[in-house]
C-alpha cells in the first residue's frame, strides 16, 4: 500500500509522500493525511475511514487522530 497525495504547489496528483505523513481527524470526523514530497512541497490527502486504519496498522503514518 502506497499513500499519495495532491502536491499543492505543482498541482499534480498521486505523488508519494516523502516519509511518514501526519494523520489528522477533521471536524467532522474524517481524515486527512499531511506531508512533504521529495522537494520539499506540502501535499495534502482527504483518506477514508478504512484506508486510516489500514495505514495506522501498516504504520505507514504518523497518528495525530488523539
Amino acid at each position: 500500500m502506497e499513500l499519495t497525495a495532491y502536491c499543492l504547489k505543482t498541482k499534480t496528483k498521486n505523488v508519494p509522500f516523502k516519509g511518514k505523513p501526519i494523520l489528522e481527524q477533521t471536524s467532522k470526523g474524517g481524515y486527512i493525511l499531511k506531508g512533504e514530497d521529495e522537494n520539499g512541497n506540502k501535499m495534502s490527502a482527504i483518506i477514508s475511514k478504512s484506508t486510516a486504519e489500514e495505514a495506522i496498522k501498516l504504520k505507514l503514518v504518523v497518528d495525530n487522530t488523539k
